[in-house]
């Protein structure tokens, strides 16, 4: 949306989520247990809402099954033996908000403004339904008007032919976009001339992948799901499975009733790691359900370093005084480097400083060191609670320290498992979707195509803000998500994408992003995951990678919910068709009438997917080859590595805290579905603020009570408005906020060294009163 800036405080606040009218936080004790009946119960209510009881149960029955589609939920991967009802709560809730009955089509923006539109809350505007039609935003008007594909794709063509440099172009990737749509992308515009792709990644799990690919030469996990069965221990280290990864809790549980010891570190105790009751056992219904994580750490906001130090230091000890009993030495002088350095490191860290700087006594680092010496297999897995950092990338390292000191890599039921959250993520960067592709994966695309593809680095998440808001980039694609409310520093993303000249949002479902836009915006809506895709050969499926590095089909089983749909490859054709013209060297239409087509060019371009064709098509598809699952570390020094990091300190003046941003219970991504987090014990209420209660009475504090948040990261002051104190079982200076509400406090230039994440999990604020 065009704005005049003249006045600075009114136009930030604008653009600030607000409030449902009827919020008025309620607080009550935290669940004990995770599933059950009331997991049931909400599954089917959700769905029966948005889809009817008969579609909604045909639906959820086709979910994660071998011939059916793919959860546009997290990445947790499937069994082979999949049960007849193989989906999860918040998976449930995902499918029923794509497939709901509600449609957003012309008459509806013809009778809300935009102006009106962005005094409604995320939630709202994601229950007013599915897409329908192109809409086009004309620079000056504040309703959007319907606009045909063709005029939709030539004005996008117009304004990229424009550009002084394919560079001021930024073209954004959500992780809902399938394996085809995104090498589709991805070739549309390195022909283009840029290599901008940002994507959700960098936001989320890329910490990970530079973490990892620096020291083990893959950047993804080394497990597979059968390893959770073989595990003797598993460390859950700044996730919340309950919540944002709930099929993982059958995992768990099975890994728990195996043997497993699980242990849990994470500033709060969340009730998925506390029990679980299985919805599809009689003790899901009416027992206690299934005890998981024996060891609960609340370390301090990123005070996982030292942790994880005092554990390896009580390892070290403990091999000093049984040599050879602890460490694996063989593996070690085998298969790794920087052992030395890095146990020197160790040795000379102050047991009064880890223990200080992580907040947990040496007493429950010396159990967690005893529960890895005991275990012949260890399985580490983590989230954002480690990647959203500025030392994002040590945190991941030192993980990785931790499973090297025994040998816990390339063995059954031992690994790495970085647990991603969205389902498609890591298959877009396997596609190419990346700012810094490979000069390999260059040459294999310049051999297939015959174009010379640009070589110079592009823009991530963070950057391309930045470009956008200096005015070096003026046009922004969106290829599915919420770009504005998942992004950091709201109010900043928002002067960036509103100094674009073209702003264009591929999406199946209206979303903030879609209301601060570019002097003319344009919404290409798309089929979803549920919905049959028909192309000129007939009926299509597309294929994902989960966490695990399987590739799997996902066909959709029910008609669209608008005859003017189009598939995402489709919309990635009509751009570049209108784009490129005559000059391109690709057959966008040929690839795009058969997926198999762009399946034939994936294989020749990117290792791995030999026969792929055939191969996506066994039952339950095949798993990507991964060095380091067979102890063959692709490094430059073609040996894992040890690394050394110093141990990040927080000093906090007085009435400062260190704030993480989180999920609700009743949340995907930046997607609501309602006010509640059922596991925490809140309702009714998003903006809240979670405090140690005995800080609460240090500040005078009381529960219930509006403060405003305040960040001054680089001299700049955020606010973010009108929350409520809430006390909660959280380390002492602590804090826990929902996003993307208090996205708003995190700092664009606040982000993890080398990957450039946000560092959403580590924001310095304040509390005022008024």
């Amino acid at each position: 949306m065009s704005t005049d800036n003249t006045n600075e405080d009114e136009h930030r606040h604008d653009v600030l989520i607000p409030n449902d009218a009827d919020e008025n936080p309620r607080v009550g004790k935290p669940s004990d247990c995770a599933g059950g009946i009331p997991a049931v119960l909400s599954t089917f209510k959700h769905a029966a809402r948005q889809m009817g009881v008969v579609k909604g149960t045909k639906t959820l029955l086709q979910m994660n099954q071998k011939e059916g589609f793919d959860c546009p939920g997290c990445a947790w991967p499937d069994p082979d033996h999949r049960s007849t009802v193989e989906f999860c709560e918040n998976g449930a809730k995902a499918v029923a908000d794509e497939a709901t009955k509600m449609r957003v089509t012309p008459t509806f923006f013809a009778r809300h403004s935009i102006s009106q539109l962005m005094e409604r809350s995320g939630r709202w505007l994601n229950a007013q339904g599915r897409l329908t039609q192109p809409m086009v935003l004309h620079e000056g008007r504040d309703h959007y008007e319907p606009i045909s594909w063709d005029d939709a794709f030539g004005l996008i063509g117009e304004e990229l032919g424009k550009l002084d440099s394919p560079d001021e172009a930024v073209f954004y990737t959500s992780g809902r976009t399938s394996n085809e749509a995104a090498f589709l992308y991805q070739l549309f515009v390195r022909e283009y001339g840029t290599n901008n792709l940002p994507d959700c990644s960098n936001m989320c799990h890329e910490s990970s992948g530079v973490g990892l690919g620096e020291v083990i030469g893959v950047g993804k996990g080394t497990v597979l799901l059968e390893d959770f069965d073989k595990a003797d221990a598993i460390f859950v280290i700044g996730q919340n499975p309950g919540t944002n990864h709930p099929r993982m809790l059958t995992a768990l549980q099975s890994a728990a009733r195996n043997g497993a010891t699980i242990v849990s570190i994470n500033p709060l105790r969340e009730t998925g790691l506390v029990r679980f009751k299985h919805p599809q056992e009689v003790s899901g219904i009416v027992g206690k359900g299934t005890p998981l994580a024996s060891l609960h750490l609340q370390v301090r906001i990123n005070g996982d370093v030292a942790l994880l130090k005092g554990i390896m230091k009580e390892m070290l000890e403990e091999e000093d005084r049984r040599p050879g009993e602890v460490l694996d030495h063989t593996f070690i002088e085998n298969y790794c480097e920087g052992f030395e350095a890095f146990a020197d490191d160790l040795r000379q860290e102050s047991w009064d400083e880890l223990v200080e700087k992580s907040g947990i006594e040496r007493a429950q680092m010396k159990e967690a060191a005893r529960i890895a010496i005991e275990a012949d297999s260890t399985i580490a897995c983590w989230a954002m609670g480690l990647t959203q950092h500025e030392n994002g990338v040590a945190n991941i390292q030192e993980v990785v320290n931790f499973l090297l000191m025994r040998g816990q890599m390339g063995k059954p039921g031992a690994g790495a498992c970085p647990v991603r959250g969205h389902s498609n993520v890591q298959g877009d960067r396997t596609m190419g979707i990346w700012d810094r592709p490979t000069d390999a994966f260059l040459d294999r695309l310049q051999e297939r195509f015959g174009f010379d593809p640009p070589r110079e680095h592009g823009l991530d998440t963070v950057h391309a803000i930045k470009a956008m808001h200096d005015g070096s980039a003026k046009v922004f694609i969106g290829m599915g998500g919420n770009f504005l409310s998942a992004t950091p520093d709201t109010n900043y993303t928002a002067e960036a994408l509103e100094n674009c000249e073209l702003t264009v949002q591929i999406s199946t479902k209206l979303n903030r992003a879609h209301l601060v836009t570019g002097k003319k915006a344009l919404i290409l809506p798309c089929l979803g995951r549920t919905e049959i895709d028909v192309q000129e050969s007939g009926r299509q499926f597309v294929s994902v990678e989960n966490s695990m590095g399987v590739v799997h089909p996902s066909e959709g089983k029910w008609k669209p919910a608008s005859e003017h749909l189009l598939s995402e490859p489709a919309i990635v054709a009509g751009m570049a068709r209108a784009t490129l013209g005559d000059v391109s060297n690709v057959a966008w239409e040929e690839l795009v009438e058969d997926y198999d087509r762009i399946r034939d060019a994936i294989e020749d371009v990117i290792d791995g997917f030999g026969d792929y064709n055939e191969r996506v098509r066994w039952p339950g598809g095949f798993v990507l080859p991964n060095g380091a699952r067979d102890r063959e570390f692709h490094t430059d020094t073609g040996k894992a590595k040890f690394t050394v990091h110093p141990t990040p300190e927080h000093k906090l003046d007085d009435g400062e805290f260190l704030m993480m941003t989180i999920r609700s219970h009743d949340q995907f991504n930046t997607t609501v579905y309602s006010n509640d987090d059922r596991y925490r014990g809140i309702k009714n209420g998003r903006r809240v603020v979670m405090l140690n209660e005995r800080d609460m009475v240090e500040m005078g504090l009381e529960e219930g009570q509006k403060v405003d948040l305040v960040g001054t990261h680089g001299g700049r002051e955020r606010v973010a408005p009108e929350f409520r104190v809430v006390a909660y079982d959280l380390p002492r200076r602590s804090a826990g906020t929902y996003f993307p509400e208090a996205n708003v406090l995190v700092p664009v230039d606040s982000y993890a060294k080398r990957s450039f994440t946000p560092a959403s999990k580590s924001v310095v604020i304040r509390i005022r009163t008024s």
